[in-house]
């Protein structure tokens, strides 16, 4: 069995200590080198290339996002982020998700020897759909606009539209960070309200959704509770919190609350989709994207036996073909969708 070859870039010596005894603990995976910075790494990548890279973001002599635009410019590979969990830490790692990174890992800056210990499954899952990435769809694309794939919508359709009686369900994972912006900033002011779980860590999302709002046409923020869904609007389910759809008369709002972990996701896809199922019907169309495991499939077939529309982000155009895959297995897909067709399937709900 070929094993998956491991390049751990970080300035703490604890943290490369730890990480690569968890890795190496598992058979699949075998760490090349452990460096203290870019430089070393870029050395050591001279020798061998590795099939993933464990990236820190604050480092001496170069930082992470400078070396993970490098790479990915130069050679790219997949890279797994160690960040931070800080309100700082949060908006760099946003953008080293924007240039090209797989995943992140959140550490703090405290009690961080036995978080590793504790979040081990998370980093070689990680390190593992990493590994079996579609590099190219992560590398930085051109910003796609509206008016690039969508027709204007007339003034007089704006002026009628009173309420919002369609509803979106997204759901994705790795990769899904900039598959969102490509969905969401190709949708004009006007569209149909929409409901994302993105699989993303406390204090992430909140950056994650002002990042999306400076970049769209439409609104886009993180879920409060009793958030209206409404037309030309994106709630995005916060990090460590689950997120239903309710109904209340010809209106759709949001609940935003604690729970056990589902498929090993909080946010779950699976909860949104169900909740959505149950509230919006045949009035919905879900969406499952890129992303590892399972988590959604079963929500989505639920959409679909109670009539809503249900697509899939094709193989060809996810970084990991996991989530769609599931659903498409489990008969949950009607239709799989390249990703940059994902919008006009959106906008098209509000003539139905």
């Amino acid at each position: 069995m070929k094993r998956i070859k491991v390049i751990v870039v970080d300035d703490s010596a604890v943290v490369r200590q730890v990480v690569t005894a968890l890795l190496e603990a598992d058979p699949e995976i075998q760490v090349l080198a452990a460096v203290a910075d870019p430089i070393l790494a870029m050395s050591r990548m001279a020798q061998q290339w590795p099939d993933v890279l464990v990236l820190d973001i604050e480092m001496p002599r170069m930082d992470g996002i400078t070396f993970l635009k490098k790479i990915m410019a130069e050679h790219p590979t997949p890279v797994v982020i160690c960040s931070t969990l800080t309100e700082k830490g949060a908006q760099t790692s946003l953008a080293a998700l924007s240039a090209g990174a797989v995943a992140i890992i959140t550490k703090p800056k405290l009690g961080l020897k036995q978080f590793l210990m504790d979040a081990s499954d998370d980093l070689t899952s990680a390190v593992k759909a990493a590994a079996r990435a579609n590099v190219r769809k992560l590398q930085p694309r051109d910003k796609l606009t509206a008016d690039a794939i969508l027709p204007a919508v007339d003034s007089a359709r704006q002026a009628m539209i009173q309420t919002t009686e369609r509803v979106v369900a997204l759901g994705t994972s790795t990769g899904g960070t900039q598959a969102l912006e490509v969905v969401l900033t190709a949708l004009p002011r006007v569209c149909p309200g929409i409901v994302i779980v993105q699989h993303m860590p406390e204090q992430f999302t909140a950056a994650f959704a002002n990042r999306l709002n400076g970049l769209c046409q439409i609104e886009v923020k993180e879920a409060q509770n009793n958030d209206r869904v409404m037309l030309g609007r994106a709630l995005i389910a916060p990090g460590g919190k689950h997120m239903l759809l309710r109904r209340n008369g010809a209106q759709y709002f949001v609940e935003v609350v604690d729970g056990p972990l589902v498929n090993r996701h909080r946010p779950s896809v699976d909860v949104l989709f169900r909740s959505v199922a149950k509230s919006a019907g045949t009035n919905a169309l879900g969406v499952i994207m890129t992303g590892m495991g399972d988590d959604g499939a079963a929500g989505l077939l639920e959409m679909r036996k109670v009539g809503a529309q249900t697509l899939g982000q094709d193989e060809r155009s996810c970084v990991v073909y996991g989530m769609p895959k599931e659903a498409v297995k489990r008969g949950a897909v009607m239709r799989a969708v390249p990703l940059e067709s994902i919008a006009r399937e959106i906008q098209a709900q509000l003539s139905l």
